[in-house]
């Protein structure tokens, strides 16, 4: 007599097997062999990710996540050798379904991919916010800033601006770009992360780098890598020494600190051709 293969079945019994770790071993074995097709119209296979969406459920919801999200990483450790041949399959899977989730939510309040959360130079930072939404003054947070703040404190502000001079030259950037054209929501941002940067690393040739490199702020913002990178030169403008002294090596936002206001930077017809050019939409 032929032995019964305990899933063949469609019983209760059959389609709940999976919850001992034996049981889950034989599944994922035969899913395998089965193919990548099982997983898609295998009865069993949609009662097992079911389960493990109610198992994984609470621990989801820890993390302010959706449970499916929870489920795909558990998908993903399923299919793998080393969780068919482990002792403890469903804890293997636990396991890995408790990581993903830390470094999900990570990602999210860092605004940067899984991958990146996961790396310890990155996951050590603060999740990013607003100035506008700051308990506390942007100069508090660098002594760069507040030697730009005390340098500047008794200069005379434009009549519609009350601001600290770094807050004020950061408004006058956004104003800027908005005026060439630049959607004001990408401006924001853009500047916003470009100063958030600059906090972060002190120096300004490192920053630069460190967003040249960040493909996932260029997605936050959908832009082009043409627009971001001519954005990022033109805020920050030319770190090599032979630059120092000129505009191109001071940058917008050093510019509108050390007293230039926006109607002047609107005379620099390199600085506008530019903006102009690399404004998102143009070229597309």
């Amino acid at each position: 007599m032929t032995a019964r293969d305990p899933f063949s079945d469609r019983t209760q019994h059959g389609l709940r097997r999976f919850r001992t770790g034996e049981g889950l071993r034989c599944l994922l074995c035969r899913l395998h062999d089965a193919g990548e097709d099982a997983w898609t119209h295998d009865p069993v296979a949609a009662e097992l990710m079911q389960y493990t969406r109610d198992k994984y459920a609470t621990l989801a919801r820890r993390h302010d996540l959706d449970p499916w999200e929870a489920v795909t990483a558990a998908f993903h450790v399923m299919r793998a050798k080393s969780t068919r041949e482990a002792a403890d399959p469903w804890g293997v899977i636990t396991h890995a379904v408790r990581i993903t989730c830390i470094y999900e939510e990570r990602a999210q309040g860092l605004l940067c991919s899984v991958n990146q959360a996961r790396r310890a130079h990155v996951s050590k930072f603060h999740d990013p916010d607003r100035f506008t939404a700051r308990a506390h003054p942007i100069v508090d947070d660098h002594p760069v800033l507040a030697a730009i703040e005390e340098r500047y404190s008794n200069a005379k502000s434009e009549p519609d601006n009350t601001s600290t001079p770094v807050l004020a030259a950061v408004e006058r950037a956004i104003q800027l770009l908005v005026l060439l054209g630049w959607p004001a929501e990408v401006a924001r941002g853009g500047v916003e992360q470009i100063c958030d940067a600059l906090i972060r690393h002190g120096a300004r040739h490192t920053a630069l780098e460190v967003l040249r490199r960040d493909k996932q702020v260029r997605a936050l913002l959908d832009i082009p890598s043409t627009s971001w990178n001519a954005l990022l030169w033109v805020m920050l403008g030319k770190p090599e020494p032979m630059y120092a002294a000129t505009n191109l090596g001071r940058g917008v936002l050093m510019r509108l600190l050390i007293g230039e206001t926006v109607s002047l930077l609107l005379r620099d017809d390199a600085l506008v051709e530019a903006l102009v050019l690399a404004s998102p939409g143009v070229g597309r």
